[in-house]
């Protein structure tokens, strides 16, 4: 079962081109995991201007491998200093509601 994966980060005023340099390379190395079918990064038009990562895997291992890759952790140490606050991460199963 597929499982979508949105992510919310809120960055320091004045950090936004070094998060998104640290994302770049994280962004680049997770679409060439196989279980990754997408994994975007996106940014907020209005209020805090939230980033917002919009990521779709084949299946939980898939998740669960992503989360463990070294370039996930390297991402998380360099974002941590970059970020207001912990990320809000919401993942999701598909729901089939027609075939």
């Amino acid at each position: 079962m597929s499982v979508k994966v949105i992510a919310f980060v809120s960055v320091r005023p004045g950090q936004e081109d070094a998060f998104v340099a640290a994302a770049s390379i994280c962004i680049a190395a997770s679409r060439a995991e196989p279980g990754v079918l997408h994994y975007d990064l996106w940014r907020e038009v209005d209020g805090e201007r939230r980033f917002v990562f919009n990521e779709l895997y084949i299946d939980d291992a898939a998740v669960q491998t992503h989360s463990s890759s070294d370039h996930f952790n390297a991402f998380g140490m360099a974002a941590r200093d970059l970020a207001v606050a912990q990320p809000i991460i919401t993942v999701t199963h598909a729901v089939e509601v027609a075939s």
